[in-house]
């Protein structure tokens, strides 16, 4: 929360209230609540497009944590949590979309807003608020806030809940904290909480702003001039992104400053008329200065819509991104930056009405980088003391829940607190770690420096750009495509005229596809270094000295306009929601378009073209050649793939297993086997994914998980149900999904390809079939429980079969998605430590009094053989299907020797959270179907995983 108030001075106070009252003031009185759908405001369209586009993670959860020691009351808090929902609207809203515009809708108040309990010490604690605020959320379905206690013992609790940050912002946790204490204080004596008058509801906000959207075209203006000739910042890339980017995506680095520095800071901020907040900004343009070496700047700030009493009390997402851009020229002293960052700021102030969204609509392509990033990619603020739940007869201690993402590529923050620091926060994949390590450090030194003598010039100011790197190899995008373990050889060549183009040539079969690859470019180099398209060939063309022979390159020199049904349905889709024909080559935010239309534009292509497309596609694409090539990419894998037969009639062959997930790598395995007895198979799978579950016997019906009404009829037309599905990610997606199945099945078998996880933490080495879970569990581990009780407990009643729960731990395999998580999964940091020649680090056997750390795994042919047998013989109930247990060390030694790799492995008193395991499970019930076959020993599937292309 920023520290910076009017009070802080004077002069800036009255500035502010002019800069206010110039800018209107919402309506003397909310409007009263209409029936029916309301239109998104501006901040909620776009975290609403952000999810759409596919960045719907942990970046856009608001975890609000708080440890409570005392007397605990679950049951008034459950009160008191249902009763807040019941009163903010927001809070129960879903998120649809009708004609391409999305809009929102209130559901009824549920009956009680579930709170659950976990036991947990405080030393694991923090993995389980992480695990639970990465959780997703569904914005059709409703973004519920999300309660979870971690009951410590008696008398101590730590209370998570999660929000999306749709529904909510920092001003609102304070409405949402201070009304949970009322509730809960009444609740707790057994009363009814005091009457309060009836808050504002966000959706009457929401249609206040759109109706007043035609008086924006003053401020529209004056920004579009403000930011005339502004381009997105470039920062120095990594060459490479950190192997475990999946899994910690944002990095953090925090220096401590001496107590006296804010204070300092606050004095330096009365002798330029500015507040604490302006100093720390400025600070943060000299830091950028001296880190890009640029001195025409833009840095984004928290601005907000709440303006008079009428909008007291109202929970919702009411900020606005404000872009400050300030001009260092002229080595300026701090003090006079400071002077000019204040002018910056207030004109900013001035027009914070202007949803910054529609700003970019109006700057087009000029406010976005060739990748189509947006033009804010540095933002600023002041931390100061968190927002923490205050119960009644309980202490109180802010806990940081860290959900691992960045909004922004870099931030910076100056915290005011007890204990002051400057930190910097930082996208891994767009920022180079040494580089942002060295920033952290740099503009903790500068905050100290200018508190000290802030007539320091910014030349003098500690702070330097990055050493730059040596380019070796050849082009960066030749050197990551030669870096990749599948690829043998590889060149980049710029013709002329024309876009930046790649060759690559595999080692073996079955290796990346182009489209991979150009994400992994994509992923890793700057936009203007990423080619606009990666063709495979066999061999690469040489001259006699050895070097590449570009003019027997195909597709040089420039090719002549695409053709084809991809490329007329691209160019009339461009048309239709551009209002311009555009050329091959024309770009898609100069022609106007923006995220709402490439949202738009994707899902026309995806349901005529029925391949798959996103919007992020569109604007890393952006022209419709790109956009036609990326398609045909994608239809050629289709076509390499047998073809998919079409969905039959119900039950035309006795028989049929249903199998859900046959994409994956389990489902793959389970259909082969399904395949070897001859039994009629349905897969469920999507349009754009069918041929990759086509094969003979195999029929294909179109759906997925989220799309209930299609898995009830998939399972009414099946006589018997494989169901290896899950999304990993979204565990109330899973959940769901089987109580559709389940409440469908009417006859035969029905298997569950579950997970260990679902056991959680057992007390025991040894872990016995159907042992109860045991706290804490991760979501996906719970989900897994839920998922198995909804199963067990229908089965046998009305007509249907016995039902059988397979628990799998790892699940090892020749198949490209279980190689996938061998290198990016639990086991990733060792295989990527082992590649990249890195030192292994293993837990110490007797660390933290275990005697054991490692892991179960099974072979994937030997899963699907007891799946399969389960459907002949249910278990009728749950079943561990394990081939081994490996010693983390056993397994590293492996991987080392298989990768040719001469990392070094030790063992610490430390572990690692991937290597948090020490379990060994019994599979007894389904021991003669998981009996090895020859060549299915944990040496022989690992060396068939990493293959001779790796090594």
């Amino acid at each position: 929360m920023a520290t910076d108030t009017p009070a802080a001075a004077a002069l800036q106070e009255e500035l502010l209230r002019r800069a206010r009252a110039r800018a209107g003031r919402p309506a003397a009185a909310p409007a009263p609540v209409r029936q029916g759908p309301a239109p998104l405001s501006h901040a909620q369209r776009r975290m609403w497009l952000m999810d759409r586009l596919g960045h719907g993670d942990a970046s856009y959860s608001v975890p609000f944590a708080t440890r409570l020691r005392g007397p605990l009351d679950l049951d008034a808090l459950t009160t008191a949590l249902t009763s807040l929902v019941r009163r903010h609207e927001i809070l129960r809203t879903r998120y649809g979309q009708q004609d391409g515009e999305p809009y929102q809708e209130v559901r009824p108040a549920p009956e009680t807003i579930a709170v659950r309990v976990v036991e947990a010490d405080v030393d694991g604690s923090g993995t389980l608020l992480a695990e639970e605020a990465h959780r997703p959320f569904d914005l059709a379905a409703g973004p519920l806030p999300r309660a979870l206690v971690l009951r410590h013992g008696e008398q101590d609790h730590t209370v998570l809940l999660t929000f999306h940050h749709i529904t909510i912002d920092g001003p609102s946790l304070e409405t949402v904290a201070g009304e949970l204490a009322r509730d809960y204080a009444a609740a707790a004596r057994g009363t009814a909480a005091e009457e309060q008058p009836e808050p504002p509801q966000y959706a009457d906000f929401a249609r206040r702003e759109q109706a007043a959207a035609d008086r924006l075209e003053q401020g529209l203006s004056h920004w579009a001039g403000r930011l005339d000739g502004i381009a997105p910042l470039r920062l120095p890339r990594p060459v490479q992104p950190p192997a475990d980017t999946v899994r910690r995506p944002a990095g953090t680095r925090t220096v401590p400053l001496d107590p006296r520095v804010p204070d300092a800071l606050r004095a330096l901020g009365r002798q330029h008329r500015a507040t604490l907040f302006t100093v720390a900004l400025a600070a943060s343009f000299a830091a950028l200065h001296r880190f890009t070496g640029e001195d025409d700047l833009v840095i984004g700030v928290a601005g907000t819509h709440r303006q008079g009493a009428d909008m007291r009390g109202l929970v919702g997402l009411c900020v606005n991104t404000l872009p400050v851009r300030v001009d260092t020229t002229g080595d300026p002293s701090f003090g006079a930056l400071v002077e000019r960052v204040r002018d910056a700021l207030l004109e900013a102030q001035q027009r914070r009405e202007v949803p910054f969204d529609l700003i970019l609509e109006r700057l087009g392509a000029a406010a976005r980088d060739t990748d189509g990033s947006a033009l804010i990619r540095v933002t600023a603020d002041v931390l100061g003391t968190p927002t923490t739940l205050r119960l009644p007869g309980l202490t109180d201690e802010y806990v940081e829940v860290g959900a691992g993402e960045a909004k922004f590529d870099l931030s910076f923050g100056m915290v005011d607190t007890e204990a002051p620091a400057g930190l910097v926060q930082y996208s891994r994949t767009a920022l180079d770690e040494e580089a942002a390590a060295a920033l952290g450090a740099h503009y903790a030194a500068l905050l100290t420096a200018v508190a000290d003598e802030p007539g320091l010039r910014l030349s003098r100011l500690p702070g330097a750009p990055p050493a730059p790197r040596e380019e070796t190899g050849g082009h960066p995008a030749e050197v990551l495509l030669r870096s990749h373990p599948e690829v043998a050889e590889a060149a980049v060549v710029a013709p002329a005229g024309g876009p930046l183009l790649a060759y690559a040539v595999l080692r073996g079969i079955g290796g990346p596809s182009p489209a991979e690859l150009r994400s992994r470019l994509r992923t890793a180099l700057a936009a203007e270094l990423v080619p606009a398209a990666v063709t495979l060939l066999d061999t690469l063309p040489r001259k006699a000295d050895g070097t590449a022979d570009v003019a027997r390159l195909p597709g040089l020199p420039s090719a002549p306009a695409p053709e084809g049904a991809h490329a007329d349905a691209v160019t009339e889709g461009f048309t239709d929601l551009l209002g311009n024909t555009p050329g091959p080559d024309d770009d898609f935010f100069l022609l106007g378009g923006h995220s709402l239309i490439a949202v738009q534009l994707a899902e026309r292509l995806r349901q005529a073209l029925k391949l798959p497309l996103t919007g992020l596609d569109i604007m890393q694409a952006r022209t419709p050649r790109a956009v036609t090539a990326l398609l045909d990419a994608r239809e050629a894998e289709r076509v390499a793939a047998p073809s998919a037969a079409p969905s039959r009639p119900r039950r035309t062959r006795e028989g049929t297993v249903l199998v859900t997930g046959g994409t994956g790598g389990v489902g793959a395995f389970v259909l082969r086997e399904l395949a070897a007895r001859g039994r009629p198979v349905l897969a469920l799978a999507r349009p754009e994914s069918a041929h990759l579950v086509a094969a003979e016997g195999v029929d294909v019906v179109e759906g997925d998980l989220t799309d209930l009404d299609g898995l009830r009829k998939a399972v009414d037309s099946a006589d018997a149900v494989i169901h290896a599905a899950c999304t990993f990610t979204r565990p109330e997606v899973d959940v769901t999904a089987m109580a559709a199945m389940v409440g469908a099945w009417s006859r035969g078998p029905f298997v569950f390809v579950s997970s260990v996880d679902a056991y959680g933490h057992p007390a025991g080495e040894w872990v016995a079939e159907e042992s109860a879970p045991r706290q804490p569990l991760s979501g996906y581990g719970q989900a897994k429980v839920d998922c198995e009780g909804l199963l067990l407990r229908a089965a046998g009643a009305q007509g249907r079969g016995g039902a059988s729960a397979v628990r799998s731990p790892l699940v090892w395999g020749p198949h490209q998605r279980l190689r996938d998580q061998l290198r990016w999964g639990a086991t990733g940091v060792l295989y990527q430590a082992a590649r990249e020649g890195r030192p292994i680090v293993l837990p110490q056997p007797g660390t933290q009094g275990h005697a054991w750390y490692g892991a179960a795994w099974v072979h994937a042919a030997a899963l699907a053989r007891a799946v399969v047998s389960a459907l002949d013989s249910p278990v009728h109930g749950v079943a561990n299907a394990v081939s081994g247990h490996l010693a983390w060390r056993d397994l590293a030694t492996g991987l080392t020797e298989l990768l040719g790799s001469d990392s070094e492995i030790r063992e610490t008193d430390e572990v690692h959270p991937d290597l948090d395991h020490r379990w060994h499970y019994r599979a007894d019930r389904l021991a003669p179907s998981l009996r090895a076959r020859p060549d299915e020993d944990w040496r022989s599937v690992l060396a068939a995983m990493v293959g001779p292309s790796e090594r």
